[in-house]
């Protein structure tokens, strides 16, 4: 888990494609990056009413792994615990943001301390974070408590 150079999305219209693709199992495999992780889940949580992400999205992003070609099992695709700490935390980042428009909550997003690709590795070990346990079902950290 290293840092890359951020990727900001340019459109709004980006945006929505990236969460409707996902809904739609159609987004090229390539196109699911970190940052479509997230600004999919920010999507889903802002402007996606009738899909609670914690119960829906382990669904989704299992079929859509299926669709592109990938596979959901112990050592890849689906990580429940990732996801569910994802939800959480972008939950408390749209609470703490004012009401500004779809590309600036997410490109603020994705120049957040939450964006980093190691900040699960603030609160859990490398072993925790990635064992079969954790990616099955939710795991509490093993190094400090979730503050987001």
């Amino acid at each position: 888990m290293t840092d890359h150079p951020i990727r900001f999305f340019d459109s709004e219209e980006a945006i929505r494609r990236v969460g409707e693709g996902l809904l739609a199992r159609t987004l090229p495999k390539a196109e699911w990056t970190h940052e479509a992780h997230l600004a999919a889940c920010l999507w889903l949580l802002r402007d996606r009413p009738d899909i609670v992400p914690e119960r829906d999205l382990p669904g989704i992003i299992r079929s859509y792994n299926e669709a592109v070609g990938g596979v959901n099992d112990d050592s890849q695709g689906y990580h429940e615990t990732l996801t569910q700490l994802y939800i959480r935390g972008i939950k408390a980042f749209l609470s703490s943001t004012n009401d500004t428009g779809l590309i600036e909550a997410v490109n603020a997003l994705l120049a957040s301390d939450m964006a980093p690709r190691g900040w699960p590795l603030r609160f859990y070990s490398r072993e925790r974070l990635f064992s079969v346990e954790a990616r099955r079902g939710w795991v509490e950290p093993d190094l400090s408590a979730i503050s987001v």
